[in-house]
């Protein structure tokens, strides 16, 4: 029996990079898109997809909060987020909402297969990124940005501000921006503690 599948993205080159990896798998069965969500609401009325991939950050209304309208009106339908974000407390309220799962959109053919097929059987599925972050932040492990993890590791080799700014072509500002936001994460008040933390929880 093919799966029914319904996508809704406000940006047209995910919804079409999408539908071409998924176009010629034959247990799955395209049901079309939307771009928003009262457009999504209004073709639920009509009929539902047994799976919908759910984008968190759409014009009109928060994706957790539509997540939240569609488990409440048609609990059968297997609810997976799609983001660029992985940061825990985004991922944890499309959960807390409905979603079984939660996809990034970088998400290989492979991934997104695997995710469908894994909430239709009654599981969790979390992109490897998402699940580390979940993972991380239930070990007490701060979540950090790439861009952060870089700067940190530069920390902890001795570079100066300026010295990184120049290795990651930006501006100093920005990386005071970045050793305040570790500070806080790490919940330390100075770099030597913060790159003893650092290295007892395995980030450097």
């Amino acid at each position: 029996m093919k799966i029914k599948l319904f996508i809704v993205d406000d940006h047209y080159m995910v919804i079409e990079g999408i539908y071409s990896l998924l176009q010629h798998e034959s247990n799955i069965d395209w049901m079309g898109h939307a771009t928003n969500a009262a457009s999504c609401l209004a073709f639920l009325k009509l009929q539902q997809p047994d799976v919908l991939l759910m984008d968190i950050s759409l014009p009109d209304v928060n994706g957790t909060e539509l997540c939240k309208q569609v488990n409440t009106l048609y609990p059968a339908i297997c609810i997976l987020g799609l983001s660029t974000f992985n940061q825990q407390p985004v991922i944890r309220n499309m959960m807390d909402n409905g979603a079984l799962g939660y996809l990034l959109k970088n998400a290989t053919k492979e991934e997104i297969l695997k995710a469908i097929s894994e909430v239709m059987n009654g599981k969790n599925y979390f992109s490897k990124e998402a699940e580390l972050s979940l993972r991380n932040k239930e070990a007490g492990v701060p979540v950090i940005t790439r861009r952060e993890s870089e700067v940190l590791s530069l920390i902890a080799e001795g570079f100066t501000n300026s010295e990184i700014a120049e290795k990651l072509f930006i501006s100093i500002p920005t990386i005071n921006t970045h050793r305040k936001s570790l500070l806080e994460k790490f919940e330390v008040k100075n770099t030597a503690t913060l790159i003893g933390k650092a290295i007892k929880l395995g980030l450097i």
